[in-house]
């Protein structure tokens, strides 16, 4: 599905890898922030509602384009749940806005490094290997970790980006 809109999923998979040689300053904050200001200016609808409650900011994707949606997540794994739900939600017949999910959190080791090497605050953030085993327990879910199971629970085809540490290191 995404492989048809190419040039989208490659500007997906670059705007939050592309931040130069230093990456001392990203703190989660800080990220989220940047990421955030590199989909608006690329015009993604920011923040479009899932559900007709807009008074509710857990029923808002973070952005949304061309039936995409995406999900950032560099806060508590607590967060895992509600965040899979809108993908769902999107997808169903009801709503229908969206045909892909794409839910980008950071792995691990790139965790580690941002602690270790800058000392910077990622300790307690849902980690893409935890993602994983989350979604392991559900069916139909296609990720780039080629979690697939044959029953039709979920309709949306998610693809889960956790952006590896040597990634980051081959920029410096």
């Amino acid at each position: 599905m995404l492989n048809s809109k190419l040039a989208i999923k490659q500007e997906i998979d670059n705007i939050p890898t592309d931040f130069g040689s230093d990456i001392s300053s990203l703190s989660r904050p800080k990220f989220n922030v940047a990421i955030q200001e590199r989909f608006v200016s690329k015009e993604y609808d920011r923040q479009p509602l899932v559900f007709d409650a807009p008074k509710d900011p857990s029923a808002n994707m973070d952005f949304l384009t061309e039936r995409i949606g995406i999900e950032v997540c560099f806060g508590h794994p607590s967060f895992i749940g509600i965040d899979l739900i809108k993908f769902q939600a999107d997808s169903h017949s009801d709503v229908d806005k969206i045909d892909v999910g794409i839910y980008i959190v950071t792995p691990r080791n790139f965790q580690m490094q941002m602690k270790i090497d800058y000392k910077q605050k990622w300790r307690g953030s849902l980690a893409y290997e935890k993602v994983v085993r989350y979604l392991s327990h559900l069916r139909s879910v296609y990720t780039r970790s080629h979690l697939r199971n044959r029953n039709n629970f979920m309709k949306v085809c998610m693809m889960l980006d956790g952006y590896q540490t040597m990634e980051w290191r081959d920029k410096k």
